[in-house]
């Protein structure tokens, strides 16, 4: 009995030691991001199957946008239900793409990139930070009239649009889920914009 409850013992130790540290980033390492590109990934959760449900066009759930901070490509992004510390409220945050890409949230991801035109993608970024910087908060009811709170399409049209060139367009989708009535923009009316070119799927 001694030995059993010894053997339980360190299985717990080992599933607890593993935690976040047990995924990895799906991210290749010879990836080469600039600022403005728009990175995708398709996750495996409740909200991403939802979205994923409500996009029949689309294979990505999720969608974020490279910025350059002090030299070092990070990527910012509205997101719900993943804080970064305890009671860390859902908002647009940013973090490293390896942290984006990292296996527990992506299962794919595909890195796009703006054809021609860098001044636009790099103004697009400039607004991303500073929408990351006035600590906008998650848009839950995915209303994107209102720039107060914001989800993850909505804040890559937002700058874009902000920069001179409109992703979605007046593109809205008419979404029914049980207890919600949404209108707003999916990740395939950017994914699919043939203003931008794939640079790597993964």
């Amino acid at each position: 009995m001694k030995n059993v409850l010894i053997i339980v013992a360190v299985l717990v130790l080992v599933v607890l030691s593993c935690g976040r540290d047990g995924f990895r980033s799906i991210l290749p390492e010879d990836c080469s991001l600039q600022a403005g590109d728009l990175v995708f990934r398709r996750g495996n959760g409740l909200t991403s199957r939802a979205v994923l449900m409500a996009d029949k066009r689309g294979g990505y759930s999720h969608v974020g946008i490279v910025v350059d901070s002090c030299g070092v490509m990070m990527v910012v992004h509205a997101v719900p239900g993943e804080p970064d510390f305890y009671g860390d409220p859902d908002r647009v945050k940013m973090e490293t793409p390896e942290k984006f890409f990292l296996s527990v949230n992506a299962g794919i991801g595909e890195v796009k990139r703006l054809k021609g035109d860098t001044a636009v993608a790099a103004a697009a970024a400039r607004y991303a930070m500073d929408v990351y910087r006035r600590g906008v908060l998650f848009d839950h009811d995915y209303d994107d009239t209102d720039t107060t709170e914001m989800y993850c399409c909505e804040l890559i049209e937002h700058v874009y649009r902000k920069a001179g060139l409109p992703i979605a367009g007046d593109t809205r989708h008419d979404i029914r889920l049980p207890g919600m009535r949404l209108r707003c923009i999916l990740p395939s009316d950017l994914s699919r914009n043939g203003n931008f070119k794939r640079v790597i799927a993964f």
